[in-house]
């Protein structure tokens, strides 16, 4: 239970392998308005691991949002995604899409499994901070999450 006036970190959870992404969605968030805890995983077998609590991710606490990549070692973004909405302790935590494709038939296929949302991840350093940042705010500000799972 948080002290008054004290402010608990949204855990997030960021699945990405590129580690120069994950390092500016990482700065972004420190640099934004919410408190955030970010977990870091590099692929989707990991990413699944973590969600459920097992192995070397025993203690990895409730996520209430999940970033995701889709192009992914070892289990794509599409597999994770649909593997976590297919679990019924899993399938209410949203899930948004960042992903370097904007193919309209890419967009359809991640939300006819049912991901949140769909962010094309833009070109430039700025542009991707401040698109992170446009999450954070949507997502910690104004968007009401379910919590723990």
């Amino acid at each position: 239970m948080p002290a008054p006036g004290e402010t608990i970190p949204v855990p997030i959870l960021l699945v990405e392998d590129n580690p120069d992404h994950a390092a500016l969605m990482l700065y972004a968030f420190a640099e934004g308005k919410f408190a955030v805890a970010v977990h870091v995983v590099e692929d989707g077998e990991e990413a699944i691991r973590f969600l459920r609590r097992q192995g070397s991710h025993a203690n990895a606490p409730a996520v209430e949002m999940i970033l995701l990549d889709l192009h992914l070692p070892r289990m794509s973004g599409q597999e994770v995604l649909a593997e976590i909405k297919q679990d019924p302790l899993l399938r209410r935590i949203p899930v948004i899409v960042l992903t370097g494709s904007d193919d309209e038939d890419l967009v359809m296929a991640v939300h006819d499994l049912h991901a949140n949302c769909f962010v094309p991840k833009p070109g430039n350093q700025e542009e991707f901070a401040q698109a992170v940042l446009r999450i954070e705010k949507f997502w910690c500000g104004s968007a009401r999450r379910p919590r723990g799972h």
